[in-house]
């Protein structure tokens, strides 16, 4: 099975209601792994089409908050319908067990004892101070937490975060996450014919 783990930076100057509106955002990179390679790769909007043909090619898309964040505000920029491809956010994973989100930070801390090497404020200055490739670094460790995150998780049926002083455990069902009776043709055909 082709996986591709994936995160997106972007920016705006707009809120709503203390949250990231996706409409108002500017995609300003995507990073990935890849499964099939084991490379972690970054790409700038100019790229996109590169990334495109990868992703016609994948069996599932792995993210964190990807269901409501990355991949709409990619499909903005895709020719195809990216809803389209199987796909599997982990924070929607925790949520349905906690009944609430964790952070990134929070789940890597716990789970993998490290974490997050900035936030996206922290990255949309740096895109402003025109330090691209500081963003597009700090996405692609986002991407490795979130690989190693599902890994884990994997292999141990859980994944861990901190709740006040201690660190709780969250059992996560990952019994279809690669099954092969859920699994979309390797040719997804997300692009219009």
């Amino acid at each position: 099975m082709r996986a591709i783990t994936f995160d997106i930076e972007s920016i705006s100057d707009s809120l709503v209601r203390g949250r990231v509106d996706v409409d108002e955002q500017e995609l300003t990179v995507v990073a990935i792994h890849d499964s099939e390679t084991g490379a972690y790769s970054s790409y700038f909007k100019e790229d996109l089409p590169r990334l495109w043909s990868i992703l016609e090619r994948t069996d599932m898309l792995i993210g964190f908050n990807s269901d409501s964040f990355d991949i709409p505000l990619l499909n903005r920029y895709y020719p195809g319908d990216l809803s389209r491809l199987r796909s599997l956010d982990l924070l929607s994973e925790v949520q349905k067990v906690l009944g609430r989100r964790i952070r990134l930070q929070s789940l890597a801390e716990a789970t993998l004892g490290k974490g997050k090497k900035g936030d996206g404020l922290k990255a949309g200055e740096w895109w402003k101070e025109g330090k691209r490739e500081k963003v597009a670094e700090y996405c692609i460790e986002d991407v490795r937490l979130t690989r190693e995150l599902y890994d884990y998780a994997l292999k141990h049926g859980i994944l861990k975060y901190k709740d006040l002083r201690d660190i709780r455990d969250i059992k996560i069902d990952t019994s279809l996450w690669e099954s092969d009776a859920h699994l979309i043709p390797s040719m997804t055909h997300a692009l219009p014919l």
